[in-house]
């Protein structure tokens, strides 16, 4: 839509009152009285048969200004104020980056709205038909970004509006639970890096999968402007149930590859890593593929701990044949081969009794790959690929992370896991879980509903009331 709009149109030329144009030879006469010849002269007031003037054509004209500029007035910027005073309010940060956002759209809505008023009055001053084009052209015009403009300022209205619900506490945890993996990622860096603002919003929505908007891409649903930071989507099944929120974790990461400036060093790293080991070029561009997923869940790991793993089967531990079902262009690891990446990350974690436990479990689910439409090339050449994958991205030195490597920047050992064990504890007791990090508690929740230290109402609602806290 944007594309063919252009740049706002310059205002209309006032043109000097046309004359009528000629009724064509033998042509018989249709004017009645009262009606306006639009399409040959200025349109005529009449009397009514009860001696009052009707003349419908310059109001209307004079309205069709007035509703695109009132459009205009409406699709105003954002306040704080107007989303509540609560923690959960979306930040000072936030509304800006929206409204800075809605301005680039405001502007040419703007110009073209003056041109609206312009033509309107030309016309209202000689309604030729000439005239009344050129308005009804421009008033589409304007129609055109009054909806692309109202696109952008509903979706944000409904988004910041979710903080004004009973569920804003939740989505504030689940703010706070991504602030913190930023944090500990940027003091983790062996070099200092710009640091981005403002922080991912959580938002909640129906359906099955959670998902991402990075900052800075262009949206579909903004109509391909620019997202201005990083979006959290996560269905409302998840946020019930908190101890499957390692989907924030993952989630996280895909903005975090993007933000550490590795969007382009991973899928290298991993093409790299194959080709040295003279695994199949097929083989190779198969794995390059799944880089971006293959990545957020092991930083998600590693971000998250052990408990990860098992949120990360509650994902893809689904029906053999969808587990087993290989897309060709999918960014997805297939599930069944998706698993093996984090439990050999969790072995060289040094948790090897946790991935020995992974591993059991998700081979009593899926015994063999029979039936599988995994390419049997990817599929025979697995137990040398996963490895070498996880190296290529968890193992590798990379320049914007201060020669550091992404296990190293995330940092997760048995000390951090004695943390998560502890606020588990804590949690099923109702008590303050302490100076834990916010991001382990979504492995604290999943240890204690793994282990029934308390009913997993009690538990979610110990989890929310923790993080709306702090």
């Amino acid at each position: 839509m944007f594309a063919d709009l252009g740049v706002a149109p310059a205002p209309p030329r006032r043109s000097p009152p046309g004359r009528a144009v000629g009724r064509p030879a033998g042509a018989p006469r249709q004017a009645q009285p009262g009606a306006t010849g639009l399409g040959r002269g200025a349109a005529t007031d009449a009397p009514s048969q009860t001696g009052r003037r009707v003349a419908p054509l310059r109001p209307w004209v004079s309205s069709q200004a007035t509703n695109v500029e009132r459009h205009l007035a409406a699709l105003r910027p954002f306040t704080r104020a107007e989303f509540g005073a609560g923690a959960a309010t979306p930040s000072e940060g936030h509304i800006l980056a929206v409204n800075r956002l809605l301005e680039t759209l405001r502007r040419p809505l703007r110009a073209v709205t003056g041109a609206v008023r312009l033509a309107a009055e030309a016309a209202g001053e000689s309604p030729t038909q000439e005239r009344l084009v050129e308005l009804l052209k421009v008033k589409s015009r304007a129609h055109d970004w009054v909806r692309a403009t109202e696109r952008v300022w509903d979706f944000y209205l409904e988004l910041f509006g979710q903080r004004q619900s009973k569920y804003a506490d939740w989505l504030l945890g689940c703010d706070r639970i991504a602030l913190d993996c930023y944090q500990y990622a940027y003091l983790g860096l062996g070099v200092p890096r710009s640091i981005p603002a403002p922080p991912p919003f959580s938002y909640m929505r129906t359906g099955f999968s959670p998902a991402t908007y990075r900052r800075g891409i262009p949206l579909r649903r903004l109509g391909r402007q620019l997202n201005p930071f990083p979006l959290v989507q996560l269905p409302y099944h998840r946020l019930v149930n908190p101890w499957t929120l390692g989907a924030v974790l993952h989630e996280i990461s895909h903005n975090l590859q993007n933000d550490l400036g590795l969007q382009r060093a991973v899928p290298r790293s991993i093409a790299r890593r194959l080709l040295d080991a003279r695994l199949p070029r097929d083989v190779v561009a198969v794995w390059t593929r799944w880089n971006r997923e293959s990545f957020a869940d092991l930083s998600g790991l590693l971000l998250g701990g052990p408990a990860f793993v098992g949120s990360l089967f509650d994902v893809i531990g689904r029906d053999p044949a969808m587990s087993l079902h290989y897309s060709p262009d999918g960014p997805h690891p297939t599930p069944y081969l998706r698993a093996f990446l984090s439990i050999h990350l969790l072995r060289r974690m040094g948790f090897g009794d946790e991935a020995t436990g992974y591993e059991r479990l998700w081979r009593s689910l899926y015994p063999n790959a029979r039936g599988s439409s995994i390419p049997p090339v990817v599929l025979r050449t697995a137990s040398r690929t996963v490895p070498l994958v996880v190296d290529a991205i968890a193992g590798t030195r990379f320049p914007s992370l201060g020669d550091r490597t992404l296990s190293q920047v995330l940092r997760f050992e048995r000390k951090e896991q004695a943390m998560v064990e502890e606020a588990a504890d804590r949690l099923a007791r109702g008590v303050d879980p302490g100076v834990v990090p916010e991001r382990f508690l979504i492995g604290a929740v999943r240890v204690a509903v793994e282990q029934g230290r308390a009913d997993p109402e009690t538990l979610m609602r110990n989890f929310f009331l923790e993080l709306a806290r702090r």
